[in-house]
């Protein structure tokens, strides 16, 4: 399987992506969009956001967490916000 890294800009702000070329599907970093659409402030409230969604979800016996596999992807600290 290869894999390719990327970024992506949406509202001024990183997305971590990978490519995965024999499923010839993007993975997106689920942390990185929890920044983005919960308007966190930083990326540590964003993955304690993912964390606490995660658990609900479980809770309330969703499946969804269990097909989910953590990709190796850049640092956070790299990518967080574009300047203009």
């Amino acid at each position: 399987m290869k894999e390719v890294t990327k970024i992506k800009i949406f509202e001024n702000k990183n997305i971590r992506t990978a490519w995965n070329e024999d499923e010839e599907e993007w993975y997106f970093s689920v942390v990185d969009i929890c920044w983005i659409l919960a308007d966190s402030p930083d990326f540590k409230t964003a993955r304690k956001y993912w964390n606490k969604l995660k658990q609900r979800l479980s809770d309330e016996g969703s499946e969804l967490v269990t097909f989910c596999h953590q990709l190796k992807m850049p640092a956070a600290a790299v990518v967080m916000e574009v300047k203009p």
